[in-house]
């Protein structure tokens, strides 16, 4: 199986390593740590929400949140005119 991209930023045996222990995890493993790492990326951007703009309550967070995913254009199409900052 061809590889879609090169892995530059580890040794070829820390790869190795990596591969095996990923795939001691199983499937079931492997979802879950990738359900982890996507709530972990959701708790940094809105920590960082939250830092920019104390000032957000618990709406406008979720809201500049959507507004980071979906981009300028469809939020604009989700959620009309509001006026939100990410």
């Amino acid at each position: 199986m061809a590889r879609k991209y090169e892995i530059t930023d580890t040794t070829p045996e820390a790869r190795r390593v990596q591969i095996a222990a990923l795939r001691k995890m199983g499937m079931e493993g492997r979802v879950r740590l990738v359900d982890d790492m996507y709530d972990l990326g959701r708790s940094l951007a809105v920590a960082g929400i939250r830092m920019r703009h104390p000032d957000y309550d618990d709406g406008r967070v979720t809201l500049a949140l959507a507004r980071m995913r979906l981009g300028k254009k469809l939020f604009r199409e989700v959620y009309g005119d509001v006026e939100v900052k990410p």
